[in-house]
């Protein structure tokens, strides 16, 4: 009965880190463009330049989301694999 318990908690616990590591990267996003639409105002040059550091960050989050989905999926299969 532990045994069955613990296969199933693997994924799980593999579904709430990622989706932490997901969540982490969006609010990051979200706290930067914030701060760009306020900076528009006030210093438009460092609006500019925090808009670049926004889109290389959106790049990287979306790099960031392939490999995540790539390491889910892989030991997902490996988790059901073992229940076979």
């Amino acid at each position: 009965m532990l045994v069955n318990q613990f296969l199933l908690i693997r994924p799980l616990a593999l579904g709430v880190c990622l989706t932490a590591n997901l969540t982490a990267g969006y609010l990051l996003i979200q706290l930067i463009s914030t701060a760009t639409t306020t900076l528009l105002s006030i210093l438009p040059t460092a609006s500019i330049l925090t808009t670049s550091i926004l889109l290389l960050l959106t790049i990287l989050e979306i790099a960031v989301a392939i490999i995540q989905a790539y390491v889910f999926v892989l030991l997902l299969s490996l988790y059901l694999q073992e229940n076979i």
